[in-house]
């Protein structure tokens, strides 16, 4: 039988991590635990993973400036809860800049912040992933106030991140006023040309309106499919990198102010299968929103769309349907280019189906299907439910 080891408090933690093996266990006790810093510096195995876990899943409430920190590989933590954390970072794949956790996994576990002001002088973040081929999955997270993502992939230079971001529920995140204020933010634009070959899937995302960026992808090669956006002021925003693809995820706005689909940058995206319906937002906020570029780019600057590809998605009812040409300021000139929208359906009645601003030249449009009425026996989607921990209710 594999070993299990009980603790109560971080110095109990500390020994029993000093002698932990593969395929053993260590197990938290119920109760507050206040300003821990629990650092995991071990390797188990992939049919011997080692395991963190909560007493009871739900019970072990971590507070304060406490935090969980992985190094090494093959570490499972399960049934977690951070509440109203005043840190830096609450669960962090990484011991030091040196020693980066790979092929870990963060299931069932919450961070959670009752407060409710924006807190714009304090900058955190509650997961900050580094290293390769983790998952983080069935975790809740709401009520993030402070500058920052709530979670952030952090690439290494030359390496492919490869995490699985899935079946989790963003919850509530009130609006910043400022950038920053991201849900969840894939690299950075220092290496946003490299490939990060990130998959987040089936995730429910839930009034995060910290800003326009609810996700904002930094890198190249991400895979956005089979989410729920479900009253959110923002969009998905392919923000830098290449050769991202946005599938079949449901970007329902339930008429919400500011409520907003994808926001194309780049090169060789693909955003395919996806409803949008409800979405009141407009220019960058549209439903789909093609921005122009800027010519000769710095990294952290915009640039422009080319060899894109808009197919087979249906909107419904949304304020603001497809821009085309959208600029912050005077900089950007440079219009898409090799683009395709086709085999849309497109329902116009409170809006323009194309709301064009820039010369279309490099843009071709066919087989999109535009109606007045909501047209019948559309496609259903297999839309993400809030899933989150299988522990307490968060409502």
């Amino acid at each position: 039988m594999a070993a299990e080891f009980a603790v109560a408090d971080q110095q109990q933690f500390d020994a029993a991590v000093k002698k932990i093996n593969p395929g053993e266990t260590i197990i938290l006790q119920n109760g507050i635990w206040e300003n821990s810093r629990l650092k995991v510096n071990a390797s188990g195995s992939n049919e011997q993973p080692i395991i963190i876990k909560a007493e009871t899943p739900g019970k072990v409430i971590l507070t304060g400036d406490s935090r969980i920190s992985l190094g090494g590989r093959y570490i499972v933590v399960d049934g977690l809860w951070f509440q109203n954390p005043s840190g830096s970072e609450s669960i962090e794949l990484r011991i030091s800049s040196k020693k980066l956790a790979s092929d870990c996994r963060i299931t069932n576990c919450g961070v959670t912040n009752d407060h409710s002001s924006p807190d714009n002088k304090r900058s955190s973040r509650f997961v900050s992933i580094y290293g390769a081929r983790h998952r983080m999955d069935h975790c809740y997270f709401s009520g993030k106030t402070t500058m920052g993502p709530t979670l952030v992939v952090w690439l290494a230079k030359g390496k492919e991140a490869k995490h699985r971001i899935d079946h989790n529920h963003f919850g509530p995140r009130p609006q910043l006023g400022e950038n920053g204020g991201e849900t969840i933010r894939v690299g950075d634009s220092k290496t946003s040309m490299q490939n990060a070959a990130c998959i987040i899937e089936h995730n429910f995302f839930e009034k995060c309106d910290g800003e326009v960026e609810c996700i904002s992808n930094k890198s190249c090669g991400n895979i956005y499919r089979r989410n729920r956006f479900e009253a959110v002021s923002g969009t998905l925003t392919l923000r830098h990198g290449n050769n991202c693809v946005v599938e079949d995820n449901y970007f329902q706005g339930l008429g919400t102010k500011g409520s907003g689909g994808v926001r194309i940058i780049g090169e060789g995206h693909t955003v395919t299968g996806n409803r949008f319906e409800n979405l009141m937002g407009d220019d960058a906020r549209s439903a789909v929103c093609y921005m122009l570029g800027i010519p000769d780019s710095p990294l952290h600057g915009y640039f422009q769309v080319k060899k894109s590809k808009l197919s087979n998605n249906i909107f419904l009812n949304c304020k603001n349907n497809i821009v085309i040409g959208m600029a912050w300021d005077s900089k950007p000139k440079l219009a898409p280019l090799e683009s395709i929208i086709s085999g849309n359906i497109i329902q116009n009645n409170k809006g323009v189906a194309f709301d064009i601003r820039c010369d279309l030249t490099g843009v071709r449009r066919q087989n999109n299907i535009i109606v007045k009425k909501r047209p019948l026996d559309l496609p259903n989607l297999p839309i993400a439910e809030p899933t989150g921990p299988d522990w307490g209710n968060f409502r």
